[in-house]
């Protein structure tokens, strides 16, 4: 397989529809693939996971159920998930469901612990009923099963370690990279990224026109005394509108980056929203946009799926190198619209998924542009300035080794934090 062909594949691999937080969903799909290998509805669930699934699933509102947590995510993936639907799992949840979930809850059907591993990513189901159990297991990304078995025939099992490093044998990105795929390749070859606009903007779209989380999009759209009618309003208003309505539980599916919803709508929503303002043609859009998701996937492979960073950060990045190709800006611009990224927001730490994330999105976006238009202006952070080098794929590194690496002891502290409350 040739580069573009391998790079399409990786696009197409990390952006996909996914419908709720993605961690409480990753947990419901193993629920669905564990009841669905026990053959009916389990009396009885075990959920072991690891710290950051615990983290990022806590606060969140799962979608179609105006209730929070993990329960209701579990109680549904037993009751009407279905795992061939990936992310979409919960696609098919009604009043009827969840009132049934409720009941599997106040039952005591369910159990959720903490799983001590060194993983990220970890989900550990197992289940039991009509004297049979099942267990299902997801490590490394959302929707990588690692082991399956019913009463203790394993029916799937592959080691975490060996599942990591075929990962690994995926095309690894530079910044060069990027931009040349996105600047280069045949535009119909590119076509398909605007399914993430129409996913994103509608969501935004029916956020703005409705009531969710701490409504930040429409205080940012609809206070012209504070923020003006203005391009930077628009887009960071239209951004955090999306992330208000999927925080909240909006039944409605996002285009993901990376296992993230957050991510997809903020590679995504900023340079849609700029694109419109500036009324930038067809060619522009889907370049921009290209350019903006292969540059979050970039810097996501060198973070890995869940970190102590904030994902919204490393999205927010690749929107800044999307508006300033939006701009005219030439690679030298785009490799300083990052850097100065680099330089502002490397430390914002993830305190799980909730609706607040949205504030975390504004911020970011806000970031972006002001990044882009100095990059515009040739002004960029120096390799003598904090943890920024001569080379943007090293400024990247340092960027990522901070949040998987540095952060560690504080991603414990958050955590402690947030669970004795």
């Amino acid at each position: 397989m040739n580069q573009k062909d391998q790079i399409i594949d990786l696009i197409k691999q990390e952006v996909i529809p996914a419908i709720g937080c993605t961690e409480p969903i990753a947990v419901a799909l193993a629920v669905a693939k564990a009841s669905e290998t026990l053959g009916s509805v389990p009396e009885k669930i075990a959920a072991r996971l690891s710290a950051n699934i615990i983290k990022n699933a806590m606060g969140v509102g799962i979608p179609g159920t105006g209730m929070v947590g993990l329960p209701i995510a579990i109680a549904l993936g037993a009751t009407i998930g279905k795992s061939e639907y990936q992310l979409e799992v919960l696609r098919d949840c009604s009043s009827a469901a969840v009132e049934i979930g409720r009941q599997m809850i106040d039952r005591g059907v369910i159990n959720v612990e903490l799983k001590p591993t060194d993983e990220k990513l970890y989900i550990e189901i197992e289940v039991s009923g009509n004297g049979h159990t099942a267990q299902a297991t997801i490590a490394s990304n959302h929707t990588n099963f690692v082991h399956i078995e019913r009463d203790g025939n394993v029916l799937l099992h592959k080691d975490i370690s060996s599942s990591q490093s075929a990962g690994a044998q995926v095309i690894q990105l530079n910044m060069r990279m990027v931009y040349d795929f996105a600047m280069n390749t045949p535009l119909e070859d590119l076509r398909f990224i605007l399914e993430a606009r129409r996913l994103n903007d509608a969501v935004s779209h029916h956020s703005l026109d409705g009531n969710f989380g701490h409504e930040v999009g429409r205080v940012m759209t609809t206070s012209p005394e504070l923020f003006g009618e203005t391009v930077y309003s628009h887009v960071v208003g239209r951004t955090a509108a999306a992330a208000d309505a999927r925080m909240a539980g909006c039944p409605m599916a996002v285009m993901s980056n990376s296992g993230s919803g957050n991510q997809g709508i903020a590679a995504t929503m900023p340079v849609v929203a700029y694109a419109d303002d500036i009324k930038a043609s067809d060619e522009q859009l889907i370049r921009a946009l290209t350019l903006s998701h292969l540059t979050a996937i970039f810097i996501k492979q060198n973070l890995g799926r869940l970190s102590a960073l904030c994902g919204c950060v490393v999205a927010s990045t690749g929107s800044a190198c999307g508006i300033t190709y939006l701009m005219g800006g030439s690679y030298d611009n785009i490799c300083y619209a990052v850097k100065n990224m680099v330089a502002t927001l490397t430390g914002m730490l993830c305190d799980g998924a909730k609706p607040s994330c949205a504030l975390k999105l504004a911020t970011g976006v806000s970031t972006a542009l002001m990044c882009a238009k100095l990059a515009m202006n040739n002004h960029y952070v120096s390799s003598v300035e904090g943890i920024v080098d001569d080379s943007v794929d090293k400024s990247v590194r340092n960027m990522t080794s901070v949040g998987r690496d540095g952060m560690v002891e504080t991603d414990k502290l958050v955590l402690k934090i947030m669970t004795t409350k």
